[in-house]
């Protein structure tokens, strides 16, 4: 039998069901994401309040709730390792979901912006943009077939996001961006391939502008996502450069350089570098000694297989040779490695590629 302490205890339904729609979009915001993702399904009430435009407004700026390192390699087959920076723990990420085509499990993984991620579709001209956490997705038509792209990078704008890609056609070379407000492609023209140092290093966001590393003599070149303009950024790199990757801080408005130092395209050393004011390249960390000789017997001195990207106030660096992540924490000025994934197999020596992952509810594709 119940006692009257255990009667009072319970929550009465006559009451929390007349709660005001402004005091339980307050309590809605605190739960966890996965209960939260749970709650819509269970009533409607529940499902519009998620998605009503003030539930939207005042909580998607903080609905990252967790963010990710996520693995794509060519072995995965639809499953993708998933690193959780925050607690420190690895989890995985299968696909295909019931929303995805059939053909999931062969897509190539190829850019991540807040909460999207792209793919490519096998033996067609698409692309597919999707939000894994809400369940939807977007088939992306190129205009032109057959195509032949070199680097692609998802860009978040103000009012949707953006695809930069640079394509082979008719054996020139043109910038397209995909426009998400209408959905429709822009070719520009005027590029020219010595510019790009890395096909597998993505642009760095950076004030409306796409920024890339060129080939030695090395210096940073831009593209105006709006206008489609390319420009060469007047600045001094710094000396005895061995390789150049730029990063970009997209919320903090900041460029960052992660380069080698040495002779004879040997790297002794790796700095990293802040654009600051008047275009001078201020010298903001180094690798220590130990780390860096690890990294260099990594690469094997093959620097075309380095990438970089940011990632929720770190700077990672990876290898598409190796399965561990080196990564400087810039509040602490502290260099780490994630060590590789325990179920990926030892056989695995090639084709791994890192993406920053922030689950986002209200990214739409």
């Amino acid at each position: 039998m119940k006692t009257e302490k255990s009667k009072s205890a319970e929550m009465d339904p006559g009451i929390w069901s007349k709660l005001p729609p402004e005091l339980l979009e307050h309590i809605l915001s605190f739960l966890p994401l996965k209960t939260l993702l749970t709650l819509r399904s269970t009533c409607k009430r529940f499902k519009s309040l998620v998605f009503s435009p003030p539930f939207i407004s005042k909580h998607s700026s903080a609905s990252h709730f967790t963010s990710f390192l996520l693995l794509s390699h060519p072995q995965c087959y639809g499953h993708f390792p998933l690193y959780d920076t925050i607690r420190g723990a690895w989890r995985n990420l299968a696909l295909p979901f019931s929303f995805l085509p059939p053909c999931a499990a062969q897509f190539n993984l190829l850019s991540s912006c807040n909460g999207l991620v792209c793919f490519s579709l096998p033996n067609s001209c698409c692309f597919l943009v999707c939000n894994l956490l809400a369940k939807s997705s977007r088939v992306i038509q190129f205009p032109f077939s057959p195509f032949a792209f070199e680097m692609l990078t998802l860009v978040s704008a103000p009012d949707g996001y953006n695809i930069f890609m640079l394509c082979s056609k008719f054996s020139s070379n043109h910038a397209f961006v995909y426009d998400s407000k209408d959905h429709s492609w822009t070719q520009y023209d005027g590029f020219q391939p010595v510019l790009i140092d890395n096909f597998h290093q993505e642009g760095a966001s950076f004030n409306g502008f796409l920024c890339f590393a060129t080939p030695e003599p090395y210096s940073v070149v831009s593209f105006d996502l709006e206008k489609g303009n390319w420009e060469t950024l007047n600045t001094e790199m710094p000396g005895e450069l061995t390789f150049v990757r730029l990063v970009s801080d997209p919320d903090g408005g900041k460029l960052y350089l992660v380069g080698g130092i040495g002779r004879n395209g040997i790297s002794r050393s790796m700095r990293l570098w802040e654009l600051g004011n008047g275009g001078m390249w201020v010298e903001v960390e180094r690798l220590p000694e130990l780390m860096c000789r690890k990294f260099v017997s990594v690469c094997y001195h093959n620097y075309e297989h380095v990438y970089c990207f940011w990632h929720q106030g770190i700077i990672c660096v990876c290898c598409h040779t190796w399965p561990e992540v080196l990564y400087c924490k810039l509040s602490r000025r502290t260099w780490h490695w994630i060590p590789k994934c325990p179920s990926l197999p030892d056989k695995w020596s090639c084709g791994f590629r890192w993406f920053s992952f922030l689950p986002d509810l209200y990214a739409l594709t």
